[in-house]
C-alpha cells in the first residue's frame, strides 16, 4: 500500500484550458517548494514536455492503449513515489475515450487511480448554466470522485460572481479557483520548435508566468488538502523483465565489458521521446549519449546505435539541410550497418527530402522517398501493427503477435520503391499508406508509427537486443580478420 497525494485535473470537454491549469499547478507548487511529479494520460508527447518545465521532474504518459492496468498503477507509483503531490493532466473531456463502456476514458484512469478529479471549466459564455453541466457529470458516473471545480477563461468580477453563485446554489462542488480570461498565457504546441536561447528563456518565462497567475487565483492550499486526503494506492508487484534475447548476466554489455552506448537525437526538430522508455534502456546498461542533429556536425564515438525520434523536423528544415555534415554522417552510419530506430520526424530526416507548402529542403537520403506535409493529418490515433517477420528484431519473440502504438503525422512518404520491405503490416491505423509501416533498409527500421516500451510491445529491449547481437558480430568479424592476417 503506497500514500500518494495525487490530483487529477480533468474537463467537460477538450481546449477548456486544463493543461494551462495543470502547467500552472505544477509550477506553483513547485515555487512553493514541493516535489511534484506529473502524469499525462495518453501517448501525448507535447504536454509532457511542458510538465518537465513547471515542475524540473520528468513526466510520465499513464496510456489504456499501451500499457496494462496494473503497469499503469506500477510506473504510476514507481515514479511518483517520495513526491509531496502528484499531478495527473486527463486528455479531451473526463468521460471522452474511443470504448462505448468508457474503459480507457480518463474517469476510468481516475478510478483505477483512485484519484480525487478537479475539473476545469472553460466558462466562456457560460453563467448559470454551469450548474447542470455540473450536475450532469455527477451523476454521470457516482464512483468518479469530483472534488471540487476550477473555472477558467472568467472575463472578469461580475462573470466570476455569478459562476460562483450558480455553482454554490444547485451544486456541493467547491470552486477551488477561478482563472481569468488571458491569451497571452495559452499554451500552443509549436512553442517547443522554438529554438534560440531567447526562445528558450521565453518559453520558461511563459511557464513561470502561467505558475504565478495559478497561484493568485487558485487556493492551492486545498488542492493540497485535497491530494493529501486520498486511501492508500495498492499497486501490484511486478516482476522486472530481463531484455529479450540478451543474457541477464550480460545485458547491455559487450564481450568485453563496456556497456552498448546508444545515440539519441534531442534537439528542438527531435523532442518525442517517452522517460520510461530512456529509463529502460539505462536500467538494461545502456549509455544514452545525446547529439543534435541541428546543431552538431558529427555522430558521437563509438556508438553501438542510433534512435531519432519524433518532434518537428518539417518546422526546422532549412537548419538540418544546412547541416550537411551531419546528414552525410548519419547517411554513411546507417549504410555501414549501424543498428538504428527511427520514429516520424526521424523517418521524414531519413528521407530524401521534406517537402512543405512550396518549399523543398534536402535531408538525409537514406530512405529513398519524400516526406511531404499536408495540411490535415495523414495518420492519427491508434496504429496496431503486426510484424512481418523480415525486421532484424522485434518487440515479439518470433515475430508474432499485434503491437499496440499510435501516430500522429502530417506527413506522407512518396516515391518509395514497391520493392522495399517493411517490419510491420499495418492492422489498424494508416502508417504509410494504410497497409505497412517501418522502412527496412540495412540494419534500419524506420517507420510513422511510435512505440512504447511496455509489456505488448517490449522495443527498447529488442532493439537493445540487436545491438548487442551486431556488436559481438563486429568483435568476432575484426578477431577473424586478424587471425587471417596472421
Amino acid at each position: 500500500m503506497h500514500h500518494i497525494p495525487r490530483i487529477f485535473i480533468a474537463a467537460a470537454h477538450k481546449s477548456s484550458g486544463k493543461t494551462t491549469v495543470s502547467v500552472g499547478l505544477g509550477r506553483a507548487l513547485s515555487a512553493r517548494g514541493r516535489c511534484v511529479r506529473m502524469f499525462k494520460k495518453g501517448p501525448d508527447y507535447i504536454d509532457p514536455l511542458w510538465h518537465a518545465l513547471a515542475s524540473g521532474q520528468a513526466s510520465y504518459n499513464l496510456d489504456f492503449n499501451t500499457q496494462e492496468q496494473e503497469e499503469i498503477l506500477s510506473l504510476f507509483a514507481s515514479r511518483a513515489k517520495g513526491a509531496d503531490i502528484a499531478v495527473i493532466e486527463a486528455n479531451k473531456g473526463l468521460h471522452d475515450g474511443l470504448s462505448l463502456d468508457g474503459s480507457d476514458s480518463n474517469a476510468a484512469l481516475a478510478k483505477l487511480l483512485n484519484a480525487p478529479v478537479v475539473l476545469v471549466i472553460d466558462t466562456e459564455g457560460i453563467t448559470r448554466g454551469i450548474a447542470p453541466l455540473l450536475l450532469g457529470y455527477r451523476a454521470f458516473d457516482k464512483e468518479v470522485r469530483i472534488a471540487g471545480v476550477i473555472l477558467n477563461k472568467v472575463a472578469g468580477p461580475r462573470h466570476e460572481a455569478k459562476l460562483r453563485a450558480a455553482v454554490e446554489h444547485y451544486t456541493d462542488l467547491e470552486v477551488l479557483g477561478a482563472v481569468r480570461r488571458n491569451a497571452a498565457l495559452v499554451l500552443q504546441e509549436r512553442h517547443l520548435g522554438l529554438t534560440t536561447p531567447g526562445d528558450e528563456t521565453r518559453r520558461q518565462a511563459w511557464v513561470d508566468a502561467i505558475g504565478q497567475r495559478v497561484a493568485e487565483q487558485v487556493d492551492l492550499g486545498r488542492i493540497e488538502a485535497i491530494a493529501q486526503a486520498v486511501p492508500p494506492l495498492q499497486v501490484p508487484a511486478l516482476e522486472p523483465e530481463a531484455a529479450a534475447g540478451v543474457p541477464e548476466s550480460d545485458t547491455g554489455t559487450t564481450g568485453a565489458g563496456r556497456v552498448l552506448r546508444l545515440a539519441v537525437a534531442r534537439d528542438a526538430a527531435f523532442c518525442f521521446t517517452y522517460a520510461d522508455d530512456l529509463e529502460r534502456f539505462e536500467a538494461l546498461g545502456v549509455e544514452l549519449v545525446f547529439f543534435s542533429p541541428m546543431h552538431d556536425a558529427r555522430l558521437p564515438e563509438n556508438i553501438d546505435g542510433l534512435f531519432l525520434p519524433g518532434g518537428f523536423p518539417e518546422t526546422h528544415m532549412r537548419v538540418l539541410e544546412q547541416n550537411a555534415d551531419m546528414r552525410h554522417a548519419v547517411r554513411a552510419a546507417i549504410e555501414a550497418g549501424l543498428p538504428a530506430y527511427a520514429e516520424c520526424g526521424g523517418l521524414m530526416y531519413l528521407a530524401r527530402a521534406i517537402r512543405w507548402r512550396d518549399e523543398v529542403a534536402a535531408m538525409c537520403g537514406v530512405v529513398p522517398g519524400e516526406a511531404v506535409m499536408h495540411d490535415r493529418p495523414q495518420g492519427r490515433g491508434i496504429i496496431h501493427l503486426r510484424p512481418t517477420g523480415a525486421a532484424p528484431w522485434s518487440p515479439h519473440e518470433g515475430g508474432e503477435g499485434v503491437l499496440r502504438a499510435h501516430e500522429f503525422h502530417h506527413a506522407s512518404l512518396e516515391g518509395l520503391p514497391a520493392s522495399l520491405q517493411h517490419a510491420w503490416q499495418v492492422v489498424r491505423g494508416q502508417g504509410m499508406g494504410g497497409a505497412a509501416d517501418g522502412v527496412l533498409l540495412h540494419n534500419l527500421i524506420a517507420g510513422f508509427a511510435h512505440l512504447r516500451g511496455t509489456r505488448q510491445s517490449p522495443w527498447v529491449d529488442a532493439f537493445t537486443a540487436f545491438m548487442q547481437q551486431c556488436r559481438q558480430q563486429r568483435r568476432a568479424d575484426a578477431g577473424h580478420q586478424a587471425g587471417t592476417r596472421a
